[in-house]
């Protein structure tokens, strides 16, 4: 195709070819609109979009949905990423660059969400065993009925909400509740899906259906906190809603005004209108609100805080409590061994040989925890034989041709043996106390507790200098709490909550002293 072309070239331009400013082609003929790059390039990328989208949505293979947006990206924004990767090669950033890292930290701000929402709803198992007309089936939990009767083995997940009506067992409500330790359920106690069934066989009586769950509660406030938007944020989208058809309006009104009442060439004016509307968006508006929200919650992340959503970020210079979770914020989030009581004349280490010995067969977190630390200390682990376990309870075992038992303060009652007061101060204190007797002679006492974090301390006096309260919520017991709570001389403390307790403790602090940030999850 022929064609003229004059090119004017300011003096400051040092590249011909890469200097889009200041040259200005003139063409005596243009090809026709589908031989045009824009229009082709638009139409690929449309198809790939579209792909993408109904692989996507008819549960096709991830990757290849991933793929195809990718290639999106890269066929829609060649130009600008071409350009963004020539200015960080001559150390030179420009918009180009600024909108490629834009969209780049917008597709991960929302791939983190989905994954969050995703992480929460595969806690729970989709299927469960439920005794039906006399039979074992395996079903859905959407099919599962209230009042029915499911089926959990040591080792499994809990799938729905129920209460237990046959067994007894230790069930990890960490996913739920935050606890670290175990909770002991028994019959008539309730257990929530999502959490782990530990050591024994429980028959579950379903008290809520799939959607009605703990577990389906915290994903719906989960993706409401997803969908708040900041002050700034909902000022923007407002602004837009006006500005946005305003700029379309007069973009309209530059191509058909010269054109229909002038009778202008309607190809300039329709250029001069696109020239318009590309100089008016408002994008670069837009982009950076929410870029400052994700660079913000980002960077609270990598000093170890999760803050929920843009809205908070705006709202921490009005705050006049901050309420923590324990499990994991406070503390460390892992139980270890604090106090080791030695008696009778035992020493420290024999007492938790003997204690690691009868724990070595077990998976529970008390003897994995003790069994840790006799490793750590290099003790010796020995043989034990006619090992016996009472489910959530205690153990008894022959080491060297003795007998040993260990076990709760439950355990101990039922053989009618007295706990010595040192057993009831460490529970006072909020721990887990395990008692040890060579048959009903006291061999010693060894606790164990989740580690308050060592800056705990020092953060909660820095909130005080800022004239800022400090309360605790926790799913933990109340003699636990309140251990805490003196320890780390926090304001006040609510405890034994699951997360939807949570969200109306923290909407009762906040109507009693204003503005509040939760720290944990």
């Amino acid at each position: 195709m022929q064609h003229t072309k004059l090119q004017i070239l300011n003096d400051t331009c040092e590249d011909e070819q890469s200097c889009s400013c200041c040259a200005v082609d003139f063409f005596e003929e243009k090809p026709p609109l589908w031989k045009r790059r824009q229009i082709i390039t638009g139409s690929i990328a449309g198809a790939l979009l579209v792909t993408g989208l109904i692989i996507k949505f008819t549960n096709g293979h991830y990757l290849i949905s991933q793929f195809l947006f990718a290639s999106v990206i890269a066929v829609a924004g060649r130009d600008i990423l071409r350009k963004a990767g020539r200015s960080i090669l001559n150390r030179r950033l420009d918009m180009n660059c600024l909108m490629s890292i834009a969209e780049f930290l917008e597709e991960y701000a929302a791939d983190n969400a989905k994954k969050s929402i995703g992480d929460l709803i595969h806690l729970a198992p989709e299927t469960a065993n439920v005794k039906r007309d006399g039979r074992e089936l395996n079903l859905h939990v959407h099919e599962i009925n209230k009042s029915e009767i499911i089926l959990i083995r040591p080792g499994e997940k809990i799938p729905l909400d129920g209460k237990v009506v046959t067994g007894f067992s230790s069930v990890n409500e960490a996913p739920i509740t935050g606890e670290s330790l175990p909770a002991h359920k028994t019959e008539g106690d309730d257990v929530y899906a999502g959490t782990l069934n530990e050591e024994g066989f429980l028959e579950i009586e379903v008290t809520r259906k799939s959607e009605e769950t703990v577990l389906s509660r915290i994903v719906k406030l989960v993706e409401e906190a997803e969908r708040k938007k900041s002050d700034t944020e909902r000022y923007i989208d407002r602004f837009a809603r006006i500005y946005t058809p305003t700029v379309i309006g007069l973009a309209f009104a530059v191509f058909l005004v010269p054109t229909l009442l002038l009778g202008l060439p309607w190809e300039t004016w329709f250029y001069r209108s696109l020239v318009l509307l590309v100089v008016s968006c408002p994008c670069a508006l837009s982009i950076s609100t929410p870029v400052a929200m994700v660079s913000a919650i980002t960077g609270a992340a990598r000093q170890g805080v999760l803050i929920k959503g843009a809205t908070f970020i705006e709202e921490l210079s009005k705050v006049r409590t901050v309420a923590f979770d324990k499990t994991g914020t406070l503390t460390k989030g892992k139980l270890e061994i604090t106090d080791i009581i030695s008696m009778n004349g035992h020493a420290d280490s024999e007492v938790l040989s003997i204690a690691a010995s009868l724990e070595a067969n077990s998976v529970h977190p008390i003897a994995m925890a003790i069994t840790r630390e006799a490793a750590g200390r290099n003790i010796e682990i020995k043989k034990t034989d006619r090992f016996r376990s009472i489910q959530g309870m205690g153990l008894e075992g022959f080491i060297r041709g003795k007998k040993y038992f260990l076990g709760s303060r439950n355990f101990f009652n039922s053989l009618g043996q007295t706990l010595p007061e040192e057993f009831a101060d460490l529970e006072r204190k909020g721990k887990t106390a395990i008692f040890i007797t060579e048959e009903i002679t006291p061999v010693g006492i060894v606790a164990l507790g989740d580690i308050m974090r060592a800056r705990a301390p020092e953060m909660i006096a820095n909130l005080k200098k800022l004239n800022i309260r400090s309360e605790m919520l926790t799913g933990d017991n109340e003699e636990v709490a309140r251990s805490m709570s003196d320890s780390l001389g926090l304001d006040t403390y609510y405890a034994g909550l699951l997360p939807e307790d949570k969200v109306r403790v923290v909407e009762e602090i906040s109507r009693r002293h204003g503005h509040i940030a939760m720290v944990g999850d």
